[in-house]
């Protein structure tokens, strides 16, 4: 009985983790500014008002696409800048493709921008972690070295190797942070331009 309980309860909280709007929300809406907030999000169009459909079908309201497409038209601008393009890039958030012709070049600029810089720490991230999980397979085998729980040679073999691979990785960050401080300098020169051009 418990078990059943408990997985109606999680069965609940999932399928309203999934919902857009309440159905509180659903009865007093005012679509033009739904659509309005949901374009300045930059979410992608269709899929969007399709969830709002099937959240406010439970409420029995009947979203109006008319009104919330107006109103996602005129979000769109604000999600739309090349600023908020180098923010969504460097979160690492995707992008639906979603800016007007006029305002895509100078978003996906930023966009870029933003992207090599979210790749770049992704990628110091991982070699450090790389070096915490070699560490950790040293301190293993010492350990077991000195418990006497392994032909030593091979261990002390295995450990030097690790060392090596750390000198390595390390290496290859002081690289990597290097590529990382010039994408930097480049993401603040991209801001400068863009205020003095708005």
């Amino acid at each position: 009985m418990l078990k059943r309980v408990v997985m109606v309860l999680i069965t609940a909280i999932v399928l309203s983790s999934c919902q857009t709007m309440s159905k509180e929300e659903c009865a007093v809406a005012d679509w033009r500014v739904v659509g309005e907030q949901d374009g300045a999000a930059g979410y992608e169009p269709q899929s969007r008002f399709a969830r709002h459909v099937k959240a406010c079908e439970r409420a029995g309201v009947l979203a109006d696409q008319t009104l919330w497409y107006q109103g996602y038209q005129q979000g769109l601008p604000r999600y739309c800048t090349p600023l908020n393009g180098l923010s969504v890039g460097r979160d690492g958030k995707s992008y639906a493709n979603v800016c007007p012709v006029d305002l895509d070049a100078g978003f996906r600029e930023g966009y870029s921008l933003g992207q090599a810089y979210y790749r770049k720490s992704s990628d110091i991230r991982s070699a450090e972690s790389q070096i915490r999980s070699l560490e950790q397979a040293i301190r293993t085998d010492q350990d077991l070295i000195a418990k006497g729980q392994v032909d030593q040679r091979e261990a002390e073999r295995r450990i030097d190797n690790n060392r090596w691979k750390i000198r390595d990785l390390e290496r290859e960050i002081g690289r990597m942070q290097s590529e990382l401080r010039q994408i930097e300098v480049d993401m603040e020169d991209f801001r400068n331009r863009t205020v003095l051009r708005g």
